[in-house]
């Protein structure tokens, strides 16, 4: 069973391994106009404060929530200029129209949204905007490569039933247009790649909540037999919300 807290066993293996989110992401974010000096932001499940240190980077007065302690330490140390709270994003509890941008960056899928979203819409300013977004491991509409055939046949000899598929920008806009607090004014795809050596590999699997050190040890001496470097193919998707 997948587990948030398993990111929090090695909070520097998970800043290291984990790509960062694509260049036209973070300028579609910029586009939105929401990113200014001085106004405030809260990250929800901010980890080791990808997004927190950008937009620390551009003024902004920045909330980080983020329930691991050890990411949540690491978070606080490496951006001192970040409010951390050690907290699931459903329990913290923010003052009415305190926030003019609420971001969840490959964590909304670990939360309780009937929970999450009423809090979020009280945390937004009038104005204000829920901008969600992640990268996703692996791009269905890419030709498939050997590396991603070994991917799937070691995920195809699991016993557990699969989980079901989170990752997807319309199931996650359906989920949030369904509680009737926001609308869902834009999504936006991308699609990129990037060419990852067995020891990258071992290191960014060992981050995925539903694989095994076995499993991790395998997919990695793949890439060592497929001449140890592959080409992974990713995607990326951002999501605009406005309160109704």
């Amino acid at each position: 069973m997948p587990d948030a807290m398993h990111f929090d066993r090695s909070p520097e293996g998970y800043r290291a391994a984990r790509p960062p989110y694509p260049a036209e992401l973070w300028g579609d974010v910029v586009a939105t106009e929401l990113v200014v000096p001085g106004r405030r932001a809260l990250d929800l499940g901010a980890g080791t404060g990808e997004a927190t240190g950008v937009l620390l980077a551009r003024g902004m007065d920045v909330v980080a929530v983020e329930p691991g302690p050890r990411l949540a330490d690491a978070l606080a140390a490496r951006h001192p200029q970040a409010s951390v709270h050690r907290m699931r994003a459903e329990e913290f509890e923010p003052d009415a129209a305190s926030f003019d941008l609420v971001v969840a960056a490959t964590s909304i899928h670990w939360m309780d949204l009937n929970v999450a979203l009423p809090m979020v819409r009280r945390a937004l300013k009038p104005d204000g905007r829920l901008l969600v977004w992640r990268n996703v491991f692996g791009d269905a509409e890419a030709e498939v490569t050997p590396f991603r055939r070994e991917v799937a046949r070691i995920v195809a000899r699991r016993r557990a039933p699969q989980r079901e598929q989170t990752e997807s920008v319309t199931a996650t806009a359906d989920a949030i247009a369904a509680s009737g607090l926001f609308a869902i004014e834009s999504t936006r795809r991308y699609r990129w790649s990037i060419e990852l050596t067995a020891a990258q590999v071992h290191g960014l699997f060992s981050t995925f909540s539903d694989w095994s050190p076995a499993e991790v040890d395998e997919v990695a001496g793949a890439v060592t037999d497929l001449g140890g470097q592959v080409t992974e193919h990713y995607s990326s998707w951002l999501l605009v919300a406005a309160r109704i």
